[in-house]
């Protein structure tokens, strides 16, 4: 975790530095550092999920990759649509931040093998790793379920930005505040789509869909819930 938290900060310092000093021009390789950053971040929570589970939790996280995968194949055709981000937040909230990662980052790498696959993989599962490691957290500060669909609102543009960088990443623009600014404008309406869809799943299904994983968790993993 803590080798995944120092990744991350230096994905933010590579995107920060040319804004702050534009002398700093790192576009001829942005790219290829922040793609081996990613790779780096997303492999260290894989080693992290492989130390000390036994092997019920990691069929469980399997179990939930997979299903929150075949949920988002069908939606694909309907753009930023996305009831996985709901899945993937309900499952950090009551398993923890690994299983959370776990299951956002196999959500991207599964359905991904049905939806088409490429290097923005990597940046969708670290995108959805992200949601679930936010909404574990959210699940230790035992914040109230029913806020947990505003944060969903919230989540459709940070999974927005997290893409936007892959954008960048491979077209090979320069990273100032304006393409940055101009690449959320022009994602907007579709992210708004996201985040008032998983507003909607959490308001509808939060309340059920959370109770049923408390209830695997008590029963297969033997942990008391919240």
């Amino acid at each position: 975790m803590i080798v995944f938290g120092a990744l991350m900060v230096l994905v933010l310092l590579l995107i920060a530095l040319p804004i702050i000093d534009k002398s700093i021009n790192l576009s001829p390789y942005w790219g290829v550092l922040s793609l081996a950053i990613v790779s780096l971040a997303v492999l260290a929570m894989f080693f992290e999920f492989g130390e000390g589970r036994t092997s019920k939790e990691i069929t469980l996280t399997a179990m939930l990759g997979a299903l929150s995968a075949m949920i988002r194949v069908p939606f694909g055709a309907i753009p930023s649509l996305q009831p996985s981000t709901f899945i993937i937040a309900s499952t950090g909230y009551v398993f923890g931040p690994v299983s959370g990662f776990m299951v956002g980052a196999l959500t991207a790498l599964v359905s991904n093998f049905f939806l088409g696959t490429g290097p923005w993989t990597l940046y969708q599962m670290l995108a959805w790793g992200l949601v679930g490691m936010f909404f574990a957290l959210l699940g230790k500060l035992k914040m109230p379920k029913w806020s947990l669909a505003g944060f969903g609102l919230l989540w459709g543009y940070v999974f927005g930005f997290v893409m936007n960088l892959w954008y960048l990443t491979a077209f090979g623009f320069p990273i100032t505040l304006k393409s940055v600014i101009a690449l959320q404008a022009a994602s907007f309406w579709m992210d708004t789509l996201h985040g008032v869809g998983t507003f909607v799943f959490f308001l509808v299904f939060g309340k059920r869909v959370i109770a049923i994983l408390e209830r695997f968790k008590q029963r297969f993993l033997g942990q008391t819930v919240k």
